[in-house]
């Protein structure tokens, strides 16, 4: 795979890069995304109908028994070589980023020591009340345990329809797209806001962004585009810039 002699030379002198990644990258590894259709029990239903504060306050049993499916799906995938270069990447970029709209941890799994998760993750837990971090539990749990300071129930700690990000991580993502010399925006449609907005803060502050993606986006005018799959272009990348 070719690349833009400019495009080596810029990593292999940034420091500050950021990584912005969306289901694409997990897809690859196996992860059904939102828009594929459910299967088993749930092909029945639509994952809009489920991820909300009124259908968990409507029907708590049946919201966290499609969660603890997801999270019995989510532990039998492992990371693909997008995630292995990714955080590569990491290791050797000294203020390196990792900015995720994914929900799993197979960018921890990887080796990525920090990620900022704009959506939650949903092998965490809060209280659906008071809000109180709450323990993981064996993905095997039927009814959502109770909170052991308000008596409400147990939710993913994700964010629903209809929720706003979680106020530290976006303002962190946002610091570090300001900061950015280069965004590397991968296997994300561009189309889920706010998240969107990252690679288009950075754009703006004078950044270079990148786009790995096998089909266009609505961010292709801002971006170098390089089509293909994350787990091919990546890899591919790493090697151009340090021989890897």
């Amino acid at each position: 795979m070719e690349f833009a002699p400019a495009l080596i030379e810029q990593l292999r002198h940034a420091s500050r890069v950021v990584f912005f990644t969306g289901a694409g990258v997990s897809a690859e590894s196996g992860l059904p995304t939102f828009r594929d259709a459910q299967t088993g029990l749930w092909a029945n239903y639509k994952p809009q109908d489920l991820a909300t504060p009124e259908a968990f306050a409507r029907d708590p049993q049946t919201v966290w028994r499609w969660y603890q499916w997801r999270r019995r799906v989510h532990a039998d995938v492992t990371p693909n070589p997008a995630h292995h270069a990714i955080a590569a990447f990491e290791a050797r970029l000294p203020e390196a980023v990792l900015v995720t709209q994914n929900v799993d941890r197979l960018h921890e799994l990887a080796g990525s020591p920090a990620p900022i998760h704009l959506h939650g993750s949903v092998f965490r837990n809060k209280c659906a009340s008071c809000g109180i971090e709450m323990p993981e539990v064996p993905h095997d749990l039927e009814t959502p345990p109770a909170c052991p300071d308000c008596g409400g129930l147990c939710r993913p700690d994700v964010v629903w329809f209809g929720e706003g990000l979680p106020p530290a991580p976006w303002q962190a993502a946002v610091d570090a797209a300001v900061k950015a010399e280069v965004v590397i925006s991968i296997g994300t449609s561009a189309t889920v806001h706010p998240a969107a907005r990252i690679p288009l803060v950075a754009r703006e502050a004078g950044a270079l962004v990148v786009q790995v993606n096998p089909e266009p986006t609505p961010q292709d005018k801002i971006a170098l585009n390089l089509r293909g799959k994350a787990g091919a272009v990546l890899p591919a990348l790493l090697a151009a810039v340090w021989g890897e």
